[in-house]
């Protein structure tokens, strides 16, 4: 699925964080369109398909929009989100 684990566990914590530190839990919610800002061009398609896999595992919320996909954190499972942005993004 991905060319590089390493690389998908790291966007997955970069897009974990960015959520996060923006508050975007539960009913607080973002465009999807909006994950990519900031990430390396090369690198934005394999982004969306790591955020479309944590919307599958339960640690993003989605929601259809008429005006686009919006997304948010789910807060039930802050724990693990907190677990993986310290493994893979050390401070």
């Amino acid at each position: 699925m991905f060319k590089n684990m390493d690389n998908a566990d790291v966007l997955k914590a970069t897009i974990l964080k960015k959520l996060k530190r923006r508050g975007k839990w539960g009913g607080a919610h973002t465009s999807f369109d909006r994950l990519t800002t900031g990430i390396p061009k090369h690198l934005k398609g394999e982004t969306k398909n790591v955020a479309k896999d944590l919307i599958k595992s339960g640690l993003l919320f989605s929601k259809p929009t008429s005006y686009g996909l919006e997304i948010s954190l789910n807060p039930k499972r802050r724990k693990e989100i907190d677990t993986i942005i310290e493994k893979y993004l050390p401070k």
